[in-house]
């Protein structure tokens, strides 16, 4: 198991290979498919999002709201291919990953490559385990979409696996 420090370097990246188990430590966003679509038609516009986007791990979760003591309720991830048409042009304006569930598309493994980045799959059904590795957590856009804003996370130990590498390889071929 790799211990990670986000934001990764390029030198991290490309020590990482399809398959490998890894805990993430440090900073990741939360988005779902209603904040892709307002980032995506920011970026359209050549408007400036509300946070930055160069180097950010976005999570394909909605937190739920937080127990006593805790920074953040379960917050399972959600099926990445219902962004497929967003990923592309995220890692293209210089995303550094994404983490998610399941398989996304051959164009976003492709862009994926091409951009020397990664995509993380997270275990499905442990929202739970991945509200305890949440230690701070705050909106910081698009408020009004309630669990599917923008959250900044900061994480410690987060499971995931490398789903797709810097090089093209998947875990799902």
């Amino acid at each position: 198991m790799k211990k990670l420090n986000l934001p990764l370097t390029s030198k991290d990246v490309k020590e990482l290979k399809a398959g490998d188990s890894v805990l993430l430590n440090g900073v990741i966003l939360t988005a779902r498919d209603c904040a892709h679509k307002r980032i995506k038609e920011l970026m359209d516009r050549g408007e400036k999002l509300p946070f930055e986007i160069a180097n950010a791990y976005i999570y394909y979760a909605g937190p739920c709201p937080a127990k006593p003591k805790m920074a953040s309720g379960s917050c399972g991830p959600t099926t990445s291919a219902r962004m497929d048409s967003f990923a592309p042009a995220l890692l293209d304006a210089g995303l550094g990953g994404m983490i998610g569930k399941g398989e996304m598309s051959d164009e976003v493994r492709r862009a994926v490559a091409r951009n020397g980045k990664v995509y993380f799959a997270a275990i499905g059904g442990a929202g739970a385990l991945y509200a305890e590795c949440i230690k701070k957590s705050r909106c910081i856009a698009f408020d009004d979409l309630l669990s599917e804003a923008v959250f900044k996370l900061e994480v410690e130990n987060f499971p995931a696996v490398v789903a797709f590498d810097c090089r093209g390889g998947s875990i799902y071929d």
